[in-house]
């Protein structure tokens, strides 16, 4: 008969949760330790979370020996600075590896039965939500949980559906380097980082706005391909002035928070760029505007100061987005597990598919079911969230940048 003694490598080591509430203060952390002094103690795991002034702490100990002489040291000093505490014995170390997740939550605004509607289905998955932190307040609510013990593909398409009920918007991704690791971002243009379609605001000066859409809705209903739509669309220009060009960039209105998402990432390091099916005479100067550090887009053919119904050079459609993105990439030296594409329409589904996370921004719905997660808040910077950045990060770098910060709306 074998026997193993109980300090053998092979056995769970005893633990001692020990968990503080109470109105919290400066010092506390450092008393509770403090009383601890010289006593066969080590820490295995601390969390803390502070609320409106209230605390709660927890501790994971590894008490060598009998743990009431430390229960009653900690029980002692609960005491004294009006703290509630509670003990839980168990085994194990806590830093043990288990699949975690994150799941962010966008709404605007975010309601009670949304809440309820994916936690319940993360605890139908098995998984347990071991951390919450808000990232936003304004202009969308972003909760962040924080999930062990489920598969995130999986734990994805559970919540799909949750989601779409709740009229919510939720992204699941692997916690890690990965998540953290992505260095490059491409946008699509015309209706992600621009409201509206420059094609059609092109086609309103050329008097041929009606005829645009007709051809439009064709490539929509699946009649036409990409390549053949833009080609029937920017012929109809023909004979409008170079200088329309100019009016119609004066005239573009970026989407809001586009420049708070570009401003940020570049202050962390990100590459930033964009890919259109739409003309580089606008996505230049977008580009230029922006201190972006890539651009991709068709180009105009321009004879004698006007339009002459054609393109110069292969047309940027859903592959050469794809491929645009994967040079990007290259050229930055960024693998594409660490890009992030976003786009609202079908011809960036092969760049959104390519990239490390694909975001589809007030998408079509063919296109909100083929990305990694959808945002369909109007606030492009919601980005932001997914990555796990906080807007009280962001208003802090902008202070300190002298960057001035819209005031928070007032209460409902």
């Amino acid at each position: 008969m074998n026997t193993v003694l109980a300090d053998s490598p092979t056995s769970p080591m005893p633990t001692l949760l020990a968990t503080f509430t109470g109105t919290d203060r400066p010092g506390l952390t450092a008393r509770i330790f403090g009383a601890l002094g010289e006593r066969p103690v080590d820490v295995l795991d601390i969390e803390q979370v502070t609320a409106r002034g209230k605390l709660v702490l927890a501790a994971v100990l590894d008490v060598t020996g009998d743990d009431g002489s430390v229960r009653a040291q900690l029980s002692d000093v609960a005491a004294t600075l009006g703290l509630t505490v509670e003990f839980n014995s168990g085994h194990g170390d806590p830093a043990e590896p288990v699949e975690r997740a994150h799941v962010t939550v966008l709404g605007a605004p975010l309601r009670p039965p949304a809440v309820a509607a994916i936690t319940q289905r993360v605890a139908a998955a098995g998984a347990n939500i071991d951390r919450i932190m808000r990232l936003a307040s304004y202009p969308v609510t972003s909760i962040e949980f924080e999930v062990s013990g489920a598969d995130p593909q999986e734990l994805k398409a559970e919540l799909a559906a949750a989601a779409l009920d709740a009229g919510v918007d939720v992204a699941v991704q692997p916690s890690g380097l990965i998540r953290r690791a992505k260095r490059l971002v491409v946008m699509d243009v015309d209706s992600t980082l621009i409201q509206g379609e420059v094609v059609e605001m092109l086609a309103a000066r050329a008097g041929v706005l009606e005829e645009v859409a007709k051809v439009t809705e064709a490539a929509m209903r699946g009649e036409l391909d990409f390549g053949e739509s833009l080609r029937a669309r920017v012929g109809l220009l023909a004979g409008l002035p170079e200088s329309a060009l100019e009016d119609v960039r004066a005239d573009v209105q970026l989407t809001a928070g586009a420049r708070t998402l570009v401003r940020t990432l570049k202050r962390l390091g990100y590459r930033c760029g964009i890919v259109s099916g739409g003309f580089s005479r606008i996505t230049d100067a977008l580009a230029a505007d922006l201190g972006l550090d890539f651009a991709a887009a068709n180009t105009l053919e321009i004879v004698d100061g006007r339009l002459t119904g054609r393109l110069v050079g292969p047309i940027l459609d859903r592959a050469g987005k794809a491929e645009a993105l994967r040079h990007f990439a290259a050229e930055a030296g960024v693998p594409l597990s660490q890009t992030i594409a976003v786009g609202d329409g079908a011809n960036d589904l092969d760049m959104i598919a390519a990239a490390g996370l694909g975001v589809a921004f007030n998408a079509k719905p063919v296109v909100r079911d083929a990305a990694d997660t959808a945002v369909n808040v109007p606030y492009l910077d919601a980005v932001l969230y997914l990555l796990g950045i906080s807007r009280a990060d962001v208003e802090a770098a902008d202070a300190a940048d002298g960057y001035v910060t819209p005031s928070p709306p007032l209460p409902r």
